[in-house]
């Protein structure tokens, strides 16, 4: 119990720091981008989701082998619902205890953006960002997100999930009109940042529903295109093959 305890608590700290840095990485480079390109707001969102890129492609390669750098709640709830009849992934109550280690680490994340920003370390966000075309966004998103994590950890090829998840939170910036959050923990912890990454807390729920409602869309193409672990599609690419 004491070993099984020991293991648990390591990867709820990889998770805390893990969420924290990756909310630190988006809110400090969009805090960033305003001061450096203040008047081109295009110009700001290229510097915010470079930054985000190259950081959390970074984090996963370092958190990854400790708990498998979910930093996302709705990562983990999914790595249970597909590993639950298995025996594979996390248990439920591990689902939980990450939740709110990613949680509290996505709050951290933006106090250290505002502290290393020389701004109030408590701040709310007061951008409101809820339309119907954002909320679209979130769910393409998320979706998009778990069928990439878990079709390519089905596929036997969770080595590339750094970059492969790395470019696609990259690209959804831009083409999805809510700029990507994709992720509870990060939509909290940017509740907390009055700043060009923050979201109003009236908005939070409402991007937290839509990304909820994403992930079990990415859920069910995952049952529907790779129903077993490990299966390989029957036409290849020579970047599959040799994976």
């Amino acid at each position: 119990m004491t070993e099984l305890a020991s293991g648990l608590g390591r990867r709820l700290l990889a998770e805390f720091i893990g969420t924290a840095l990756l909310v630190t990485v988006v809110v400090g480079s969009g805090i960033a981008a305003s001061a450096l390109s203040p008047a081109d707001m295009g110009l700001q969102l290229l510097e915010n989701s470079t930054a985000t890129t190259f950081g959390l492609a970074v984090l996963i390669l370092v958190f990854g082998p400790v708990s498998g750098a979910h930093f996302n709640p709705v990562v983990s709830a999914a790595d249970w619902l597909l590993g639950r009849h298995r025996g594979t992934g996390l248990v439920c109550g591990d689902v939980a205890a990450y939740s709110v280690a990613q949680i509290g680490g996505g709050v951290l994340g933006a106090m250290l953006a505002n502290v290393m920003f020389d701004q109030r370390v408590l701040q709310i966000a007061t951008h409101h960002r809820v339309t119907g075309g954002h909320l679209v966004g979130e769910i393409i998103a998320t979706a998009g997100l778990v069928a990439i994590i878990f079709g390519l950890a089905r596929t036997g090829r969770g080595a590339l999930s750094a970059a492969a998840v790395g470019a696609y939170i990259g690209a959804a910036y831009w083409f999805t009109s809510s700029t990507s959050f994709a992720n509870p923990a990060v939509t909290i912890g940017r509740m907390f940042s009055d700043t060009f990454a923050g979201i109003a807390p009236a908005s939070a729920p409402g991007f937290i529903v839509a990304q909820l409602v994403g992930a079990l869309i990415g859920l069910a193409l995952i049952g529907i295109l790779y129903p077993s672990p490990r299966e390989r599609p029957a036409t290849r690419s020579p970047a599959t093959d040799s994976a």
